[in-house]
């Protein structure tokens, strides 16, 4: 017995189990559909309507299926769920069911729709019947018409996504993910591109539609998008027998996937054929002029879209192959550290870009780590980037200075035809002593990270960009000094490592912080880490990396230099070319004597910055011979020879050189030009 809801139709008590006597004369049948169960019942005329024998339904919507085609069962849904949601207590729709046969019949339903007390719908009770042909043409044309401008503004926008496609990947997902396959009732989709006089397939079909030795094909082959390629028209299959027949190589390995039409387009672009694409169809016979002619829309439109995708993928490929030229092809083994490197390039929404790095060693132990981003993402930035890199090496192989080096660099830039800048950072380090000079040209500021696996940002005060500095007379670039202990690691980045569209700067640096703090131990694996939390994070800009680790048991002991520049006024270039002395003093092993080393050194720079109008430059070096000695010399601009003198009780000044003398084991001044230079010498064990 089906309970009755408050106000449901008058039924017989035992309905359904006994229809009413005035249906089944007017060739009516009923239904109950219990919404909560989701179970419908259809007396003995209402499987008649469905041309279904009663042990072919189980009591279950989805069973009609086999009687209601796709597009109709959309319709027909999409009619209930609107009457369900606005509250209507009643619809009526027509549409087609095909018979055992074959042949297609109009049909009517009407529907009263049962709600309780908070008008939640919990039943549907109503009748089918079958229509008359002339009533139901009438009823259903305008919905028909709302069906073909639905089904036309699916079109519009499939073809209004695939505007936003770059690769060939991207528009057969825009086709697959939309919902346009849906509306238009194709199953799925085979596509396939012209390579050569082949044709390569790309898109499968459905799973398991695969058929072995057609991952590439011939044009003059028995396939229907040979065919349409041949010919440069489309071909519709109406059935599984037209199917069969045209192509019997093909049809025995798609017979059980339940294909019963299917629309083979050609893509054409400027007049020759590039692809094609197939749309195959379950429960679907025969195709209407209006469909055919939305389909080729379609097909155009893909085709245009193609076009852009693969022009689009040969730059890139081309431009990202001339960036790997210009990057370094492997970086060389650095005696006492180990290196790290990787590049990223640019994701959808962009072309290759100007990021690189480089490695390169230097005498006495030392080696130079770049990292650096020229604007743009083009072909032209790769290009500057390329020589970019190959000023810096020289520079920096000719034994200049990092301030001089970076200066170079951007007069380079400045005079070169380009209006493009680009940012870097170049760290010169001494692995003997563990003494890295950094100087910063607009870029991010390093992390140093610690054995035990802490990090921290590494502050540098930068100059402009390369090529702005030359343009606005700003070539002094100051230097920072760090020491990198055995075990510590360097990271030198572009900014695509830490930026996200609407965040941060100071946001991204912490998160990259916490990576690499949480990242492995291993050199390669944490460079690996961090490459893959940018594509995790949805970044689209390239990135550069670079980890340099210091290894100290295995560096090089030789005799050794560094230099550096100290400005007027420039305390932080004082105190940074102070700490360059000690760490290099005990690094060479000074020992206790590294304290008075730096005293001294500390004492001339001071006595130069004060005494002349220019800067100095500070250089501590090895020298080899019976004794080993640390020599720190001072170069300044004047030819004026200092003299020691006694300051007496009261006196301020004069302290300098008398404390030089005291500390020293020898001391001197020597001419050079326009110029001189006052240097002191330890003894230090061996």
């Amino acid at each position: 017995m089906v309970e009755r809801a408050p106000g449901a139709l008058s039924l017989p008590a035992d309905w359904p189990v006994h229809p009413d006597l005035s249906l089944a004369l007017n060739r009516m049948g009923s239904f109950d559909w219990d919404l909560g169960s989701g179970l419908m019942h259809l007396d003995q005329a209402a499987l008649d309507v469905f041309d279904l024998y009663a042990d072919e339904y189980d009591g279950r919507p989805e069973t009609l299926a086999r009687r209601v085609p796709p597009d109709e069962a959309t319709r027909l849904d999409a009619r209930v769920s609107q009457a369900l949601k606005n509250g209507s207590t009643h619809y009526g729709a027509y549409f087609r069911i095909r018979r055992r046969d074959g042949s297609p019949r109009w049909t009517h339903t009407q529907g009263v729709i049962r709600r309780d007390g908070t008008g939640r719908p919990h039943r549907i009770i109503g009748i089918v019947r079958h229509a008359v042909q002339e009533l139901a043409d009438a009823s259903v044309r305008i919905a028909l018409d709302i069906e073909a401008r639905r089904r036309t503004s699916v079109v519009e926008g499939t073809t209004a996504a695939l505007a936003h496609a770059r690769t060939v990947r991207d528009v057969i997902n825009v086709l697959k993910d939309s919902r346009g396959l849906e509306y238009l009732g194709a199953s799925s989709l085979v596509m396939g591109l012209v390579e050569v006089g082949r044709i390569l397939l790309v898109a499968e079909g459905p799973e398991g539609s695969f058929v072995p030795g057609t991952r590439y094909t011939r044009v003059d082959e028995r396939y229907p998008m040979s065919e349409v390629i041949r010919d440069l028209a489309p071909r519709f299959i109406d059935s599984a027998e037209d199917f069969a027949a045209s192509y019997p190589e093909l049809w025995p390995h798609i017979d059980g996937l339940g294909v019963s039409a299917a629309a083979y387009l050609p893509l054409i672009a400027q007049a020759r054929p590039i692809g094609a694409i197939g749309l195959l169809y379950r429960d679907k016979v025969g195709f209407s002029a209006d469909e055919r002619n939305l389909l080729i829309a379609l097909g155009s439109s893909v085709a245009q879209s193609l076009q852009r995708a693969m022009l689009y993928e040969q730059e890139h490929d081309l431009a990202q192959g001339l960036q790997q030229a210009m990057l370094p092809r492997r970086i060389s083994e650095v005696p006492g550290a180990q290196v790290a490197v990787r590049y990223r390039s640019a994701r959808i929404g962009r072309d290759i870009g100007g990021d690189w790095y480089d490695v390169i060693p230097l005498p006495s132990g030392r080696v130079g780590a770049v990292i650096g981003d020229v604007q743009g993402h083009d072909t032209h930035a790769a290009a500057v980037m390329g020589q970019l890199r190959i000023v810096l090496r020289a520079y920096a192989a000719e034994g200049h200075t990092p301030a001089t080096v970076m200066s170079r660099a951007s007069d380079f830039l400045h005079e070169l035809d380009t209006e493009r800048f680009a940012t870097c950072l170049y760290a010169e380090a001494d692995l003997a002593t563990g003494v890295v000079q950094l100087v910063r040209a607009g870029h991010v500021d390093p992390l140093l990270r610690a054995p035990d696996g802490s990090c921290r940002r590494v502050p540098v005060e930068g100059g402009l960009p390369l090529g702005l500095a030359g343009e606005f007379g700003q070539l002094d670039y100051p230097v920072a000094t760090v020491e990198l202990d055995p075990g510590h690691t360097l990271l030198l980045f572009t900014d695509g490592l830490v930026e996200q569209p609407g965040a941060d700067l100071d946001d991204g640096m912490q998160r990259l912080t916490s990576l690499v703090q949480s990242g492995p131990r291993d050199l390669q694996l944490l460079a690996d880490h961090l490459c893959e939390a940018v594509d995790g994070h949805g970044g689209e800009d390239d990135v550069a990396l670079l980890l340099l680790r210091r290894q100290g048991l295995d560096a090089p002991q030789g005799s050794g230099r560094l230099q550096q520049h100290v400005a007027q006024c420039d305390p932080e270039a004082l105190g940074s070319a102070r700490h360059m002395v000690r760490a290099a003093a005990r690094a060479w092993g000074a020992g206790e004597r590294a304290d008075e080393i730096e005293l001294a050194a500390d004492e001339l720079l001071t006595n130069a910055l004060t005494h002349t109008d220019g800067g100095a430059v500070v250089t501590i070096r090895v020298l080899s011979g019976p004794d080993r000695r640390l020599r720190v010399e001072v170069d300044d601009s004047s030819s004026a020879l200092p003299r020691r003198r006694d300051p007496g009780e009261a006196g301020v000044s004069g302290r300098g050189l008398m404390l030089v003398d005291r500390l020293a084991d020898e001391w001197g001044v020597e001419s050079r030009g326009s110029g001189k230079c006052v240097w002191c010498e330890f003894t230090v064990p061996e």
